[in-house]
């Protein structure tokens, strides 16, 4: 449920007012990008890694990046819109960026608007799941492997198509292959196997999201190796667990996927460590 008021451009206003017109450029086209962040005791958590995914996605899609657009600009609205609307012990946020109105799919400015939502969250978040996730393949959209794969974009088709088909199929994830057949993501996760006590992970070039969770586990000291390597649908079957990753949940472990089951050892000590680093 959408709480009071919301940041447009900077200024906070009721969340139900209207504020698009019909020349939206997001709503029209899809263009832009946005961050899905976690608001802990009024802390934004992993901001150094959110605002760089930000900058890097806002310079691929070409926007004219104001000087102002700095992590504590940032950070400040976001925390203060928390405040406002009383989450900030923990909320879910999403910082939606877009570009100025105007033109066909040539814009007549490359100027940036924003729009910063949050919403509380539930302490079940902070926990590992107790329950394993159902998962299977996607199979009707294909995602492709080029430069813009790896951006969260506005555009969401892929993904709105797997969590239907994840809802029609009595699934709690569905994950998304690549043109080439191999693993590139799920609808709102990183995928990681374990296999042998080390952890695999598809590298962004398989066209999946560069998740923030997934890089914070890369960048981090763990007691398991990690390794960047495409998997395919054979990995998962053969792999000793599989879990996924995102800012919200940050880990969250597979129980099947399709004819396999899998415990959650590896994830459960990931989940304390995470947990501890970051909290």
């Amino acid at each position: 449920m959408q709480v009071g008021f919301l940041c447009y451009n900077g200024k906070y206003i009721p969340a139900a007012d209207p504020i698009f017109t019909a020349d939206n450029r997001s709503f029209r086209y899809g263009d832009g990008c946005f961050e899905t962040l976690k608001v802990y005791q009024g802390h934004v958590l992993l901001a150094d890694l959110h605002f760089e995914r930000l900058l890097a996605s806002l310079h691929l899609l070409h926007f004219d990046i104001p000087a102002d657009f700095t992590k504590a600009f940032f950070v400040k609205q976001i925390t203060d819109l928390c405040a406002k609307n009383n989450v900030s012990h923990l909320a879910r946020v999403r910082v939606a960026v877009f570009r100025s109105d105007g033109g066909l799919y040539d814009p007549v400015n490359n100027l940036p608007n924003y729009i910063i939502q949050c919403w509380e969250l539930s302490k079940s978040v902070l926990e590992l799941n107790q329950n394993g996730l159902v998962t299977d393949i996607f199979p009707d959209v294909k995602k492709s492997c080029d430069k813009l794969s790896s951006i969260k974009s506005n555009n969401c088709l892929p993904y709105v198509m797997a969590a239907m088909y994840a809802k029609q199929h009595r699934l709690n994830e569905a994950i998304l292959l690549n043109q080439y057949g191999r693993v590139a993501d799920s609808t709102i996760a990183n995928v990681f196997i374990v296999r042998n006590k080390v952890l695999y992970t598809p590298p962004t070039s398989e066209g999946g999201v560069c998740g923030v969770m997934r890089k914070y586990l890369l960048q981090t000291e763990l007691p398991f190796k990690v390794e960047e390597r495409p998997l395919d649908i054979d990995d998962l079957e053969m792999a000793d667990e599989i879990f996924l990753t995102n800012a919200i949940y940050g880990i969250r472990w597979v129980g099947v996927f399709r004819d396999s089951s899998y415990g959650n050892a590896t994830a459960a000590i990931l989940h304390e460590v995470l947990h501890e680093g970051m909290l």
